[in-house]
């Protein structure tokens, strides 16, 4: 089954069937390096994309793709909804500045929801939020998921076999 579903990230209509799974985080800011940022994003078919781009000290884009299958899309997606970030809205989070910005794109059970925020320093930052609980709920969910995704990129690109 699908439906039409409209994003809050900009209002386009996409098809969204009740099996897709996509996620998308970035992170990033444009400085004295130039444009630094981190972004990874699983695809409904399993592919698994990670970018970190930093300039500082000349250093160089580092991108890994690679495939996961079933049971990791299967626990990416209990961590989506264990932290109930789908019933959340981002009116009133710091809105992205020129200290940087984060975005979450998520699809996943009938659902696309995208959430725009400025980054995030520390809890301290959440908690003088206009909405502390829903800013809590994205700062932890996005550390799980990067803890889950240098986990897996780590894994899979180990360097000396055991």
């Amino acid at each position: 089954m699908t439906s039409l579903e409209v994003c809050k990230c900009g209002g386009a209509k996409i098809r969204v069937s009740s099996s897709d799974f996509y996620l998308r985080y970035y992170v990033g800011h444009k400085g004295k390096f130039g444009h630094e940022f981190l972004e990874f994003e699983f695809r409904p078919d399993g592919k698994l994309r990670y970018a970190n781009n930093s300039n500082y000290k000349n250093d160089t884009m580092i991108r890994k793709e690679c495939n996961v299958n079933g049971p990791v899309l299967k626990e990416l997606a209990r961590i989506i909804e264990e932290a109930e970030i789908m019933y959340e809205d981002d009116k009133m989070w710091p809105a992205p500045d020129r200290i940087g910005r984060q975005e979450l794109e998520i699809v996943h059970k009938n659902q696309h929801i995208c959430f725009n925020t400025s980054k995030i320093g520390s809890l301290v930052d959440v908690n003088s939020s206009k909405d502390p609980d829903g800013l809590r709920a994205f700062y932890y969910l996005v550390q799980d998921l990067k803890c889950f995704v240098f986990s897996l990129i780590g894994l899979h690109f180990k360097i000396k076999p055991i």
